[in-house]
């Protein structure tokens, strides 16, 4: 195990294998930043269509929900480490070629529809891969410090950095951040096919046993725990209302708020910022009132937040807004990871992890559309007010499962009880 065992057993070692991960995880997500603002950037470039531009995004989606399920059974499956670096390396392979056909001047949108739409279906099976991993390289109790470094790690990588050197990249050709991007893939890929870990022990898988029962089964032990089902259906609620919210921000900003784009510009930082205070604090809040109670306190933060944005018409509410909401997403998302990976089998890691991101990714799309008919019916804060009300759902969905801890040796034991020695992370 790569933990820091002497002075803390919470705290993950950089040594081990667990500061090459890290180092992985940032330097592909500073890649996927540049890929991410420079794409449809392109995409605007090749069409005035706004239907063909947000196809892109769309494709973004499509594949979590085609084969998010599918991905996470695979991972648990397969060796893990191995599984990443090879999609690593097709992703650089595949991002290089595309590099060089925007060089050449050949791009176009069926080109860039058929990349977005690759990346994203390879992603369902890294991600997976990468979730199920985890626990292979920190000891259970230091998983909520490790995915609180990781998730920290790479909001500074994506939200702060990679997206704004963009501009400068374009200076140089609009070739340059899709160059950069394969080139943080290949390294990932390198950093990940480094480590040396042994693969987790699966018992034999049954006879006459596919994919398809095999992620039937791990849906099974997602429904029958009763923690790790009430966060899913939590996560469900939060995604539909973000993908309201975000759907509709812009034309709260510049519309509702008359803050014109600069304002837009200062509201996205300030839910980067939070996210990045976010991730200090979500350890710490863990530690004091135990994993479940720090998704409710969470999500209880982001209802006051998303009251004041939808019904306070001043700038300076929304900066505030966003900036809470940024720092208990990434409450939430810490600690929602954590536990999930601290109650799912070993060997279902990676099935139960895909169950959460398909519903949270279907949640997004959903949301967009409804976020879109609430503001053209109720007014362009109206988004915001149904994102409260869904995220207030979401923490009432909490309720019946917020305990100081949960005994995490037996997960699907409805009657687990509290368990002060066993302290979150």
């Amino acid at each position: 195990m790569g933990t820091a065992v002497v002075r803390d057993v919470r705290t993950p070692a950089w040594r081990g294998g667990f500061g090459r991960l890290w180092t992985a995880a940032v330097v592909s997500r500073f890649g996927d930043a540049m890929r991410g603002a420079a794409l449809p950037l392109l995409a605007s470039q090749l069409t005035d269509d706004p239907l063909v531009i947000a196809s892109v995004t769309a494709c973004g989606y499509a594949p979590w929900l085609l084969f998010g399920l599918l991905g996470g059974a695979v991972a648990d499956r397969v060796d893990q480490r191995r599984a990443m670096w090879a999609v690593d390396t097709v992703r650089g392979l595949l991002v290089a070629g595309f590099a060089l056909v925007v060089a050449l001047g050949h791009a176009s949108i069926p080109v860039v529809i058929a990349l977005a739409f690759s990346l994203t279906t390879l992603q369902t099976l890294f991600d997976n891969a990468s979730t199920a991993l985890l626990p292979s390289l920190v000891d259970r109790e230091a998983l909520g410090s490790a995915n609180a470094r990781l998730m920290t790690g790479q909001q500074l990588a994506g939200g702060l950095l990679g997206g704004a050197l963009v501009p400068l990249l374009l200076a140089a050709g609009a070739a340059a951040p899709f160059t950069a991007d394969a080139t943080t893939f290949l390294l990932a890929a390198v950093l990940v096919a480094s480590l040396r870990i042994r693969p987790p022990e699966r018992a034999p898988r049954p006879a006459g046993s596919t994919i398809r029962s095999e992620i039937g089964a791990g849906l099974r032990v997602l429904w029958r725990d009763r923690v790790l089902r009430a966060t899913c259906v939590a996560t469900l609620l939060c995604n539909i209302g973000m993908g309201a919210l975000i759907a509709t921000l812009v034309l709260h900003v510049t519309r509702w708020l008359d803050a014109g784009t600069a304002g837009y510009a200062v509201a996205m930082t300030a839910f980067s910022a939070g996210s990045f205070t976010g991730g200090f604090v979500a350890r710490r809040l863990a530690d004091r009132v135990g994993r479940t109670r720090a998704l409710l306190a969470g999500v209880s933060v982001q209802t006051s937040a998303l009251v004041l944005i939808g019904s306070v018409r001043h700038l300076g509410a929304l900066v505030v807004g966003m900036f809470l909401l940024g720092a208990m997403n990434m409450v939430w998302n810490v600690n929602q990871v954590t536990l999930m990976q601290q109650r799912s089998p070993q060997d279902m890691v990676g099935r139960i992890a895909s169950a959460f991101r398909t519903a949270s990714t279907s949640g997004a799309p959903v949301g967009a559309l409804l976020g879109g008919l609430v503001a053209k019916t109720a007014g362009l804060n109206g988004p915001a007010l149904f994102t409260a009300a869904l995220v207030g759902l979401a923490a009432v969905a909490l309720i019946p499962v917020a305990r100081p801890d949960v005994v995490v040796d037996d997960p699907c034991d409805d009657s687990a009880t509290a368990d002060v020695t066993l302290r979150s992370t």
